[in-house]
Formats: C-alpha cells, sequence, structure tokens
C-alpha cells in the first residue's frame, strides 16, 4: 500500500457568513488520482486552492507528503508560515487552472521556464532542456518560441500542464481543465492527463468529464454543500452510489 501523499483533516472554509467548506476529510496516496465530481457551489475549486493554500483554512489542516501546508505545529496550536516559506511549499504543489494563467508577455519556454530558476534556482540552461523534454511530452515541441495568444485554448492548457511539471511537484491539482475549452479542443488536454495518470503522478481533478472519471481515477469523491457526500472505486460511485444525492447528481450527467 503506498504511502499517503495528500491528507485534508476536517477542513472548514468560509467567506463571511457563507461556509463553503464544512469539515472535508481527503486522503490521496501517492501514485494514485483521484477526481471529485459536484454541482457548481459544492465547494470543489476552494477545495483544491486550501491544499496549496491559495485560501487559508478557517480550522482544519491540509499535509503534503507529511508536511503541514501554510502552518507550522507547535504542541496543540497551528502557526502561520511566512509568505516565503508558503511559495516554497507550492512548488511541491503543481496547479492547473481553468483558464490557464499563462503569462501573455512571455514566450512559451519562458513560461516553463520561470518557476524553476526564480524558485527552485535551477540553471537556465538546465531548466531550458527541461521545459523543452516536457514540452515534446505535452506534443507542443514546435512552439517553444510562441506567445500564448497565438495558441488555441487546448494548446495553452497543455502548456499550463507542462509549466505545472517542471517544478517536479509531488502533487497535480486541476481545477476543471477542460470546462473554458471548445468540445473538440477537451479530448487533447484529457489526453496529456491520461498519460500522466499512467506514469504514477499524483493528481487531484476537479471535473464534470464522466467518461474520464470512469477510465482514469483510482477514487471518485462526490461533493455537495461543502462535504464529501460519497467516496469510492469509480465503479462503485459512478454505477453503484449509494447515496440519494450521488444518484441525483449522476442522473442529470449521465
Amino acid at each position: 500500500m503506498s504511502a499517503v501523499m495528500v491528507d485534508v483533516h476536517g477542513v472548514h472554509k468560509s467567506f463571511g457568513p457563507l461556509e463553503v467548506l464544512r469539515g472535508v476529510d481527503l486522503q490521496v496516496r501517492a501514485g494514485e488520482v483521484t477526481v471529485i465530481l459536484g454541482p457548481s457551489g459544492s465547494g470543489k475549486s476552494t477545495l483544491l486552492r486550501t491544499i496549496n493554500h491559495l485560501e487559508k483554512v478557517n480550522s482544519g489542516w491540509v499535509s503534503i507528503d507529511g508536511e503541514l501546508i501554510g502552518y507550522r505545529r507547535s504542541g496543540n496550536k497551528l502557526h502561520e508560515l511566512r509568505e516565503k516559506d508558503v511559495l516554497r511549499q507550492r512548488t511541491n504543489i503543481g496547479f492547473v487552472f481553468q483558464n490557464f494563467n499563462l503569462f501573455p508577455h512571455l514566450t512559451v519556454l519562458e513560461n516553463l521556464v520561470e518557476a524553476p530558476v526564480s524558485a527552485r534556482r535551477r540553471p537556465r540552461k538546465e531548466a531550458e532542456d527541461t521545459a523543452r523534454r516536457l514540452l515534446d511530452r505535452v506534443g507542443l515541441a514546435d512552439k517553444a518560441d510562441t506567445y500564448p495568444r497565438q495558441l488555441s485554448g487546448g494548446q495553452q492548457q497543455r502548456v499550463a500542464i507542462a509549466r505545472a511539471l517542471a517544478l517536479e511537484p509531488k502533487v497535480l491539482l486541476f481545477d476543471e481543465p477542460t470546462s473554458a475549452l471548445d468540445p473538440e479542443l477537451v479530448g487533447e488536454v484529457l489526453d496529456v492527463i491520461k498519460d500522466l495518470a499512467s506514469t504514477g503522478t499524483t493528481m487531484i481533478v476537479v471535473t464534470h468529464e464522466i467518461g474520464f472519471a470512469r477510465e482514469v481515477a483510482d477514487s471518485v469523491v462526490f461533493m455537495d454543500g461543502g462535504v464529501v457526500v460519497e467516496q469510492g472505486p469509480p465503479t462503485a460511485v459512478l454505477d453503484h452510489p449509494r447515496q440519494e444525492r450521488t444518484r441525483a447528481f449522476l442522473s442529470k450527467v449521465l
């Protein structure tokens, strides 16, 4: 049994009076793919953002590979880390956003090289060699000197995935990576994610792509109302859901 890579324990998150996460527990083992499904507003994206401390939790905690994220523990108290220490931790957590978030003023190659050089202090030549290898892996070796605006949405998202991989993270988080794409471009991005899954990359993927979840996930999580309603292997959750809320959701999307 592989070790737990991501451990989310009792996480609560509110925005003013709105409680978005209400005591979420989640464990993801090293090398596994967890797909999170659920209706809009169920807390899926907020959960991802608490994992890499883009959102601070109100209570509970998150650890990656045994290290608390955003805090250090002293006795029974948690003390928030300095920003530079949080940024160091984030280099271990790749994040692929809905809308790509590429730097428009940098070429594709420069987008991939920026973080390894500035955050990991990698020599530029080494970072460029790694970047070109990753671009080849996502089928974009010929786009290194192109700017993001010259690419299709699917190509931009594949660059974003390569950029996340450039830091050699311990876990990759995907926040609805195909939702901003035209339907005919969805497949090229999912194919890259499937390839990553086959190589043992630890991933948490928020998506509405049920077919992808069925094919690639080791575990499917259904969230609603800020809680985990149901979790298990794809065949169990998708084909034989135990909870009425899960059944009602799947009846609308399958």
